[in-house]
């Protein structure tokens, strides 16, 4: 069975992930693991045994707090909770304790909540962001005005290179969902002629995998992002899902925003992210 690691802050805006992985896991029959990451700091002039008191009390309050959460979500969604597993874990770096903790147990995908933030911060001090570029557990975002809903159409962004090992990766899940999948790529106008006959060529692959085809061409008046959020405004998917390169050079990293990064905080509809291999 696979799993998903649902993170959280134990803040509202956190519950949206929490919401959607709770659907996806009604219509898949996925696992899920809901997962805390806190600090508690050690108050200058404390002894080691009270500090160990403290930090036992403080984190078994936390641990009830996160299984709170989650009841009156499921609650709220009026779908029985079964035992889910909470697991509140102490650590200095939560983006951090979430990729090992996601790694160290082989969960299939992360789930995560994220909001929208000025252009600096999204770029270079999301958690979402940092999870995207670096874990190498697919990473669901999900924006925190996320409302539940069917998962019953998903968007596949692709450059349709590498496809049959993304195909496999994107149908796995869909196949379970029972979702219809639609690959979305954008073509270049100066390069039609041989974009015309490398997407003839790959037509019969997306009927094997039953994917429909959705070809735009490239709007250089506008940036690829807004060129991606035109389409999926129009055809408003359950879920886009993407593959991201992680192995960029340091120039591309510091010069070179990621795309799949940049979209996770400001499209309106859940994000999949891969690891492009």
């Amino acid at each position: 069975m696979k799993k998903i690691l649902v993170t959280t802050d134990l803040s509202t805006n956190s519950r949206a992930a929490l919401r959607f992985a709770i659907q996806l896991a009604s219509q898949s029959g996925y696992s899920l693991t809901f997962f805390h990451s806190y600090r508690i700091l050690r108050p200058t002039g404390w002894s080691e045994a009270s500090f160990v008191s403290f930090e036992k009390s403080e984190s078994t309050q936390i641990a009830k707090k996160l299984r709170k959460l989650v009841a009156e979500t499921y609650k709220s969604m009026r779908i029985p909770i079964g035992q889910p597993e909470c697991v509140a874990k102490n650590g200095i770096y939560s983006d951090q304790e979430i990729m090992d903790y996601a790694s160290k147990h082989s969960y299939d995908f992360i789930c995560i909540s994220r909001k929208g933030h000025g252009k600096t911060q999204r770029l270079f001090g999301s958690k979402v962001s940092s999870l995207i570029k670096k874990s190498k557990v697919p990473v669901i975002a999900i924006p925190d005005t996320y409302k539940r809903t069917s998962i019953t159409g998903i968007t596949y962004l692709s450059d349709l290179s590498n496809l049959d090992h993304e195909l496999k990766k994107v149908t796995d899940l869909t196949n379970s969902l029972g979702a219809k999948v639609e690959l979305l790529h954008f073509k270049i106008p100066v390069d039609y002629m041989t974009n015309l006959a490398q997407l003839n060529a790959i037509k019969d692959k997306l009927e094997k995998f039953k994917v429909s085809a959705h070809y735009e061409t490239l709007d250089y008046e506008t940036t690829l992002i807004e060129n991606i959020n035109k389409t999926i405004n129009r055809s408003k998917p359950s879920l886009l899902i993407m593959f991201t390169n992680q192995k960029r050079s340091l120039f591309e990293k510091i010069f070179l925003s990621s795309i799949s990064a940049e979209l996770s905080s400001m499209t309106k509809i859940p994000l999949l992210v891969f690891n492009k291999e």
